[in-house]
């Protein structure tokens, strides 16, 4: 007679095979487009399991009326999708990593605890999700867009008085401070939507900024006027920018091997170290910091991670900027580089820039 061991096994392994991933993500089209890219690598090195997408408008989705500086949910579109993961509806989740900060941590500097969590992927996400290594990155640049009939071909070129469309403080304080001359009016909704309201006929505005990886990816690099960075217009981009999050539950080990093996170890670092400078401030998004990170060679041959990263007052007049470069070879080396980085910011007067933030903001929440 035969041994039962035998068929056990094979049950198990049946089983295993015909596992199914739950991949959680906002309806918008250039999140499913980002989910789409997850699980066509996903299915390319693991074709032995099953995937199915789950997705949700969130309260961010929701609403494109309300400025992003004027929200006070926690968390505009991680959240509830985070619930779902938790409880075990879903096992990953998909995110642009254009990130923010717990706005209810507090470190050693002690600066804009009361911001608000405005962009996809806090630095600080619930203790029992993780986030898994990123996918090769897309341009981390931001672009300028210019109205459909316009011929200006750079930001330069945009004459006094225009409007430029942006909900980015970020994108507002090094307006300020490098184009004084235009005027900044808030613009929300998708991509689809923010260029709708551009080239409307009655738009307010001469051209918007956005990021270049949502044109990319959705094949609108027709749109592109001119990208932008610190060489060509002076303009930094949001941490994380360009890179996609794939958060998991902590514990996923066969998850977290899977996106091992799919994971871009230079993005990795990059973002870990982005986020480790954001998460140190406590800048969030509310607060105008930008970076622009690269990797160079040393002198000596040495593969290096290089990061330009400034903190702009609102009003442009007053900023701080520091380049730094660093020997990073782990995910420690990376948040600890982020960790200099913004020490450095601080002592170069970042920490007046953002207390000044801080104070405006209370002053205005309390004559609310």
């Amino acid at each position: 007679m035969a041994s039962p061991a035998p068929a056990t096994t094979q049950t198990t392994t049946e089983k295993t095979s015909q596992r199914t991933f739950t991949i959680g993500t906002r309806k918008s089209k250039l999140a499913l487009l980002q989910t789409d890219l997850v699980l066509e690598a996903l299915k390319k090195a693991f074709p032995q399991y099953e995937y199915k997408i789950f997705s949700k408008e969130t309260a961010g989705d929701l609403n494109t009326t309300i400025a992003l500086r004027d929200f006070t949910s926690k968390n505009l579109w991680t959240e509830e999708l985070e619930e779902l993961m938790i409880s075990g509806q879903v096992d990953l989740i998909v995110h642009s990593l254009k990130g923010s900060i717990n706005p209810s941590g507090s470190n050693k500097f002690q600066m804009l605890t009361s911001f608000h969590i405005l962009s996809d992927v806090p630095t600080t996400l619930p203790s029992s999700c993780m986030l898994g290594p990123s996918m090769p990155r897309e341009d981390s640049r931001d672009v300028l867009v210019v109205k459909h009939g316009l011929s200006y071909k750079s930001l330069s070129e945009i004459p006094a008085g225009s409007v430029v469309g942006t909900s980015s403080i970020r994108r507002t304080a090094q307006l300020a401070r490098k184009y004084p001359h235009l005027k900044v009016q808030d613009v929300r909704g998708n991509i689809g939507t923010r260029l709708a309201k551009l080239d409307a006929e009655d738009s307010p505005y001469t051209c918007i900024i956005l990021a270049a990886a949502g044109l990319l990816r959705l094949d609108l690099a027709d749109r592109i006027t001119q990208y932008l960075d610190s060489k060509s217009s002076g303009m930094l981009y949001a941490v994380g920018q360009g890179a996609l999050g794939i958060e998991i539950r902590k514990g996923d080990k066969v998850l977290e091997d899977m996106l091992n093996s799919i994971g871009d170890q230079d993005t990795t670092f990059s973002v870990l170290a982005e986020r480790s400078l954001l998460r140190t401030l406590e800048g969030g998004c509310s607060a105008p910091l930008g970076v622009e990170t690269k990797w160079i060679q040393s002198p000596e041959g040495k593969k290096l991670l290089h990061m330009h990263s400034v903190v702009v007052s609102v009003d442009g007049k007053d900023c701080a900027r520091v380049e730094l470069e660093a020997d990073v070879t782990s995910a420690e080396t990376a948040e600890a580089f982020g960790i200099t980085v913004a020490k450095a910011l601080v002592a170069d007067g970042a920490g007046a820039i953002l207390e000044t933030i801080q104070q405006n903001k209370t002053k205005e929440n309390a004559s609310a």
